[in-house]
């Protein structure tokens, strides 16, 4: 394969990312190996240190196996990396891939209901924490806001936030690294997936059901409420995927 000169010389950071589009891809398939860090570095036109900063953040990232005195091994990301590369995987430059695409709307459907129930069961027997009380008000001032707007794409904003907020009430390291990686991925399509989303993002009287279960420590009817929520746009997107 031809490798492409980076512009910047020893930007680490540059050359991260070019091996990483190229394993992400399949480009550099899984058990290949790479060039020596002297090869690298003449190809890309950089440093050898850089070549060594960026091979070492490949392999904090699962990308890649580095091992002293040995060739360095391009390893199958699926089972290596972690959610991180998500967004990486989602846009191919202005592609979508559709596959992604419909793990990350899977994955959004099946998780919502999951932590609005641990956010309902953390209220139900915390109530008067001080962290629990600042956290649903936050929740009914998203709402209200999410109600005052009328722009489609803002309402999508608006919305994250209402569920950042849940987040903050369900209190799951796992569950909140997942939203954050899912949000990544998901943010940069906003504005194409405005039409669809406008049903959801819209339908206050679900938002305001939701917050109100959660609020009163219920739960099944916050997990229920969830997904009502969530399934009629997920739904949508997702025979829209198999269309494609």
């Amino acid at each position: 394969m031809a490798w492409t000169p980076v512009v910047k010389r020893s930007v680490a950071g540059d050359v991260f990312e070019q091996i990483t589009a190229e394993v992400l891809s399949g480009e550099l398939a899984a058990g290949s190996t790479l060039p020596s860090e002297r090869q690298l570095a003449e190809a890309l036109g950089v440093s050898r240190p850089a070549v060594r900063e960026a091979l070492q953040r490949l392999s904090a990232a699962g990308l890649v196996s580095v091992r002293q005195g040995e060739a360095t091994t391009v390893l199958d990301y699926r089972r290596s990396a972690g959610l991180e590369v998500l967004p990486r995987l989602l846009l191919r430059g202005a592609t979508i891939d559709v596959a992604v695409a419909r793990s990350v709307l899977e994955a959004r459907l099946h998780n919502g209901p999951k932590i609005a129930e641990l956010a309902a069961a953390r209220v139900g027997a915390r109530p008067d924490r001080r962290d629990v009380t600042e956290a649903l008000r936050a929740l009914d001032a998203t709402t209200e806001r999410l109600a005052a707007s009328a722009d489609p794409l803002d309402q999508q904003l608006i919305a994250l936030e209402f569920w950042d907020h849940i987040l903050d009430l369900a209190d799951s390291i796992a569950f909140r690294l997942m939203y954050s990686m899912l949000r990544a991925a998901y943010e940069p399509a906003l504005g194409a997936l405005a039409p669809v989303m406008s049903a959801e993002v819209g339908n206050i009287d679900a938002y305001r059901d939701l917050a109100a279960a959660i609020g009163a420590g219920e739960p099944e009817r916050a997990a229920d409420r969830a997904r009502a929520l969530l399934t009629p746009a997920t739904t949508t997107l997702l025979h829209a995927l198999d269309q494609a």
